[in-house]
């Protein structure tokens, strides 16, 4: 998109020219993680977050009967602050360490290098395409991965729908535009009434190939995928595209390839899709409730029993922050799709 005067853009399209345009694209341009970017993720908070998605990855394994070989892939890892603690501990378990491929998915190739300068180990795999896997059993990772990919907007008027647009005008300002929208055709295409009892609707296309992917290799090799996310459970979808730069909230349009746009991830809907994906079943739980019922307090007392006070109190705000229900434990959400035969439950 060279000349962007008078350009008009599908929200999607403005979100994947914002966020992930070659030369200018926020996410392919700088290290947007941690105290010092533009956004904290759980696992920059405390390594127990991942230490506690290492053992539910590791007591997964053991429900799918230890298989001998499978891929572990993490959707966008970030800085690779999770994964080199999933690393750190797997070190521990070497029967499952063995049988553990890690793979890592990430489209920016910043992002690798910060990854692969941070996780030092050579045995991990990056990936363009999930198409690439091979046939082992997957268990996919998904720690804020969903809520970065673009999505259309869509919106009822007096009985009518429209697909909100992006206008790039003459003064390289940019302003929503609402056209008129084909929503009996369109729902033709994705198989299903994504508009019954709604009057706007957040969906990504993006994330339906991600997950149409996903499923099928759950399907046929074994598996699941944890995701991890700003999400709601209400039926009813909303508008919660926003923009985040230096930890503070800022204008999606004025804030243009230079902040993070990110939006809510409807688990209602993300049921509907994959129900017509194929024979799944699905569990979700707030943050609050995975962690604490997979024993983050307990590890946090061990850790802590011989510190000082201000060590053990920085533990304690860390965690407080992961599952306070004012904070990240109820914004936050948890969902496990796996095969119908696996009866694995461990935090919900």
């Amino acid at each position: 998109m060279k000349n962007k005067n008078n350009v008009l853009l599908t929200l999607d399209k403005f979100i994947e020219e914002s966020l992930y345009n070659k030369e200018h694209g926020y996410y392919m341009k700088k290290n947007p993680f941690g105290e010092s970017g533009d956004f904290t993720t759980a696992p920059n908070i405390s390594i127990l977050f991942s230490e506690m998605i290492a053992i539910w990855v590791i007591s997964f394994w053991e429900k799918l009967n230890c298989p001998k070989q499978f891929n572990l892939i993490e959707l966008g890892a970030g800085n690779g602050e999770m994964m080199k603690v999933l690393v750190s501990t797997f070190n521990k378990f070497p029967k499952f360490k063995n049988s553990c491929k890690i793979i890592i998915l990430e489209k920016s190739e910043l992002l690798q290098r910060v990854q692969k300068a941070n996780i030092k180990d050579g045995k991990i795999k990056w990936l363009n395409n999930l198409n690439e896997l091979n046939h082992l059993p997957c268990i996919f990772i998904a720690n804020e991965f969903f809520d970065a990919l673009p999505i259309k907007q869509f919106l009822k008027k007096e009985k009518k729908w429209y697909e909100r647009h992006v206008k790039f005008t003459h003064d390289k300002k940019q302003e929503y535009l609402d056209v008129p929208f084909d929503m009996k055709k369109f729902e033709k295409e994705i198989k299903f009434k994504i508009s019954y009892n709604q009057k706007f609707i957040e969906y990504s296309p993006l994330a339906t190939k991600y997950l149409r992917t996903i499923i099928k290799k759950i399907i046929l090799n074994n598996g699941g995928i944890l995701i991890v996310d700003y999400a709601y459970l209400e039926k009813e979808m909303k508008n919660t595209l926003q923009a985040v730069s230096k930890h503070k909230y800022c204008d999606v349009l004025k804030s243009f390839r230079n902040s993070d746009l990110t939006y809510n991830l409807s688990f209602n809907l993300i049921n509907k899709i994959i129900k017509k994906l194929g024979p799944c079943s699905s569990l979700s739980t707030t943050q609050k409730k995975f962690l604490t019922k997979l024993g983050i307090l307990d590890r946090a007392e061990i850790l802590s029993k011989n510190m000082t006070f201000s060590k053990k109190a920085d533990i304690y705000f860390r965690i407080k922050r992961l599952i306070d229900e004012s904070q990240m434990g109820h914004l936050f959400k948890v969902m496990f799709i796996t095969n119908p035969k696996n009866k694995f439950k461990l935090g919900f």
